[in-house]
């Protein structure tokens, strides 16, 4: 197997502080700049599985990258620079403690919880008589809570002003990037035929200026389903072929596997965790229109720790 990034324990100057995510790790230097490495570590079901998959922190960083470049028009985001295929680097945010999610189409979670009769997500009343993989009359925001450990909760726009979480002044500018954001994805997706079905957003504050956080659009954050054949799949009740993370899921629910207690991950042999990394590949692929370039993955942690120090040694 390739050399895969597990796990990064990096010192770099003026470093204070290093948060591990359940993919990434996020260094803080000087509470001015945050490094952000993607890992080739995966999750599902909030449970981070015990192979990494070659490539796939590349793969995320560098669609990131250029979904950051293509929306800095609508709203101000965090990314600097990136020094490294797997390095993003960016202003230093207080996050928000929500996710914005925003949903195009009634699939996945959201329809598991739809199919057992739920006909309202996160306070958002949801029409009866849908089927999986429809469209929304228009797209629905449903935000989660974000867990520092465990599972998100969904949570209503009511509820999350309501316990302070966000200020409605700042929650209405959230919403209205979001939905702004996900238009622009969505117009993106389309060129390069597929559709954005779902995605998740975070935000953050600085200055008192709110910027976009994180990653944006892709297969961790966002589903996409392939346009040419979508109305035909779904007016014969198929599954969509998809570009997602949820194909891991399904696989690990085939294999009995939810995340809950007393379950075990099922093996994770070198054909599945390949045909995983190919997968990321071909999204990359599609939603870039470019050919992804494979970084050399001998002594992977030198390379990013070289790159890393010498941005710093100009900034700091």
């Amino acid at each position: 197997m390739d050399n895969v990034i597990i796990n990064t324990d990096f010192i770099f100057p003026k470093q204070k502080s290093v948060y591990k995510g359940k993919v990434r790790e996020v260094y803080n230097i000087d509470d001015r700049y945050l490094v952000m490495i993607a890992s080739d570590r995966i999750s599902a079901f909030d449970v981070v599985l015990p192979r990494g998959i070659p490539y796939k922190g590349q793969v995320l960083n560098q669609i990131a990258s250029k979904f950051l470049d293509a929306t800095a028009d609508i709203c101000p985001n965090w990314k600097i620079a990136t020094p490294d295929p797997v390095v993003t680097v960016g202003h230093y945010c207080e996050p928000f403690p929500v996710e914005m999610i925003i949903r195009g189409y009634l699939t996945g979670s959201s329809w598991r919880t739809y199919k057992k009769g739920a006909r309202e997500i996160c306070g958002v009343p949801v029409p009866d008589g849908m089927r999986e993989h429809e469209r929304f009359p228009e797209p629905i925001v449903t935000p989660t809570t974000k867990a520092a450990e465990g599972h998100d909760e969904d949570i209503s726009k009511e509820e999350i002003i309501k316990q302070g979480l966000v200020s409605e002044e700042d929650y209405e500018l959230l919403e209205k990037y979001t939905r702004d954001l996900f238009k622009r994805g969505t117009e993106m997706a389309k060129e390069k035929g597929l559709i954005l079905v779902d995605t998740k957003y975070e935000f953050g504050k600085k200055d008192g200026k709110i910027y976009l956080i994180d990653e944006i659009h892709t297969p961790d954050s966002s589903r996409y389903f392939y346009l040419e054949g979508y109305e035909e799949r779904f007016a014969r009740g198929e599954p969509q072929k998809q570009l997602s993370k949820e194909f891991v899921r399904e696989w690990l629910m085939e294999n009995g596997f939810q995340g809950k207690e007393g379950q075990q991950v099922p093996e994770m042999t070198d054909e599945f965790v390949n045909s995983v990394s190919e997968r990321y590949i071909e999204l990359y692929e599609k939603i870039t229109g470019e050919k992804f370039q494979k970084e050399a993955a001998e002594d992977v942690l030198k390379r990013v720790e070289k790159n890393i120090k010498e941005f710093l040694s100009k900034e700091v």
